[in-house]
């Protein structure tokens, strides 16, 4: 399984926009094949930070997710409401329990 765990600072002013940004992106990825799962939550230390965490199930879906235009104009929106940029970090990982 992949996770993908991603977080963005989000100026004040534009967290609400944001999110909406975000929620729509969340439920179109839940969409795509080999997504285990998509979330957006707000930092509850930072409500202007949101963080992501998702699951695929493989690298290669992951590509494809990443390789959609939507996903790309996804991107470039939030950016744009963003104080700096984003953070992303991508694992393997085996479940153990």
């Amino acid at each position: 399984m992949i996770i993908v765990w991603g977080r963005i600072d989000v100026l004040a002013a534009h967290v609400q926009e944001a999110l909406r940004l975000s929620l729509e992106h969340v439920l179109r990825s839940r969409l795509e094949p080999g997504c285990i799962a998509h979330n957006v939550h707000v930092d509850v230390e930072n409500a202007n930070t949101l963080v992501f965490h998702e699951e695929w199930e493989s690298m290669a879906a992951l590509s494809a997710h990443f390789s959609d235009a939507t996903s790309a104009q996804f991107v470039d929106a939030v950016k744009r409401l963003a104080v700096g940029a984003p953070e992303l970090r991508i694992f393997e990982a085996t479940q153990i329990g």
